[in-house]
């Protein structure tokens, strides 16, 4: 969401690449046990809210992502900026609102679909596989190079900012780095409407 807004107000170029987290996780993914619905708000889950999202509790499954990434490969070479950060936001949602399944080609499809990205185009790479070795490729480069946790930002191909960061820690390094602000921000999609 903070790498959102700050593309939205900053002259700068995003690019995706993806991480596999996990790699424990088997190809049929695996069970997991929810987190208690009575346990105390974690940081995590009331920055989510102040950011509009709804980390729920109950999810009893953690999928194997392999698929998701190769899906976010094919909006990297296919979307515009917007509809890559609105598929990625779409998956989220699924994930950690819906408790959507990532393995699921047809979810994946789907979404692609609802951001105005070609769901039965991206249905045809999953199957043939398109994206699958840009994606390992993709996935060993971000080892090699020390990425450990999502997200990272790689900010001018070389300084890594960790985790989700504040979105004043990211405006702090675009300022470092010498970055412009754009002089009109982009508008936001996902703003609710103006009153009338």
């Amino acid at each position: 969401m903070e790498v959102e807004r700050l593309y939205r107000h900053w002259e700068i170029e995003l690019d995706w690449a993806p991480f596999f987290l996990d790699p424990s996780i088997p190809p049929e993914g695996r069970p997991r046990q929810p987190q208690a619905p009575g346990s105390p708000e974690t940081p995590v889950e009331a920055r989510g809210k102040r950011l509009g999202l709804d980390f729920r509790r109950g999810r009893t499954f953690t999928p194997h992502t392999i698929l998701s990434l190769q899906a976010g490969e094919f909006a990297r070479n296919h979307g515009t900026t917007q509809q890559v950060l609105d598929y990625h936001r779409a998956l989220f949602r699924a994930y950690f609102t819906d408790f959507e399944n990532l393995m699921d080609v047809d979810v994946l499809a789907r979404h692609a679909d609802t951001v105005g990205l070609d769901g039965a185009a991206l249905r045809q790479a999953l199957a043939d596989g398109t994206y699958a070795g840009d994606t390992t490729e993709a996935i060993e480069h971000a080892y090699a190079i020390g990425v450990q946790a999502i997200p990272t930002f790689i900010m001018d191909e070389q300084y890594a900012v960790v985790g989700a960061q504040e979105y004043e820690t990211l405006e702090r390094v675009m300022e470092q780095l010498h970055a412009k602000r754009r002089e009109v921000p982009l508008p936001d999609p996902h703003a609710p409407p103006p009153d009338e």
